[in-house]
């Protein structure tokens, strides 16, 4: 599918991987919605785009919240293209020191990284079914986020495991129900990528983690997973798969 003319929506889309993937939908002439619960930062990208893209405020667990969302980019355009970034991490073993692993932190954690992601999947398809197709019979795109984490989940990782790996999960069934429509449906795992969820670890932390991938020997930028975003959009045969991002780094237990 074409990037330039399209218009997209980025959950999460006012920082880290979520801002790398709308300045690169914007250098290539998409108009983007920028879906986040941070506005300060999602209005100043929006600022910066020329009037390109806008801020929504959204929360993806919220119904409302991410309709608006999808209202929001019908008004720039078809909406062709959607990519969920949003999500949050937690490290807490199930067994700690304070006792079980609080069952309100797992069910906020699966709430935002998987049920968001689906609350944005399901209503963004339900707007991509409306467009008229290109000439591939094409009408949507759908890149979904997991990790790593949902192959190789470490200790600590009980919740964040979980959820990415019912995102990675989703993928594939729903690109066959959606296929039907002529939308793809294609998920990024990430390894470790240099994004404000590591940006409060030391700079000695950030750097053992880095050790841990094979080549290259750093941590991933959030405009790789950008660029992957591209070419998945521009590949038609991609579609009903994860894509793992990761520099070739298998996790250890911890």
């Amino acid at each position: 599918m074409e990037i330039e003319g399209k218009s997209a929506i980025v959950t999460g889309g006012a920082s880290g991987l979520g801002a790398a993937t709308v300045r690169r939908l914007l250098a290539r002439g998409a108009r983007v919605v920028i879906a986040d619960v941070n506005e300060a930062a999602g209005r100043g990208l929006a600022e910066a785009s020329e009037g390109r893209a806008v801020f929504v405020r959204t929360d993806v667990t919220d119904e409302a919240a991410m309709r608006a969302a999808v209202a929001a980019a019908t008004a720039l355009g078809p909406l062709s293209l959607l990519v969920a970034a949003a999500g949050i991490g937690i490290a807490r073993k199930i067994l700690g020191k304070e006792g079980p692993h609080p069952l309100s932190d797992f069910r906020r954690v699966l709430e935002v990284n998987l049920v968001g992601t689906f609350n944005a999947l399901r209503l963004a398809a339900a707007a991509m079914r409306q467009n008229e197709p290109d000439r591939d019979g094409e009408r949507g795109v759908i890149v979904v986020t997991a990790s790593v984490a949902a192959y190789e989940g470490q200790i600590g990782q009980a919740a964040y495991s979980a959820s990415k790996g019912g995102v990675s999960a989703l993928v594939l069934p729903a690109a066959r129900e959606l296929a039907r429509y002529g939308i793809r449906v294609v998920g990024i795992a990430p390894g470790i990528f240099d994004t404000p969820m590591l940006g409060a670890l030391p700079e000695a932390a950030k750097a053992s983690l880095a050790e841990q991938v094979p080549f290259p020997r750093r941590l991933g930028r959030p405009e790789e997973y950008a660029a992957l975003v591209e070419h998945i959009v521009e590949n038609p045969m991609l579609n009903g798969t994860t894509l793992r991002l990761d520099g070739a780094l298998r996790m250890g237990p911890k």
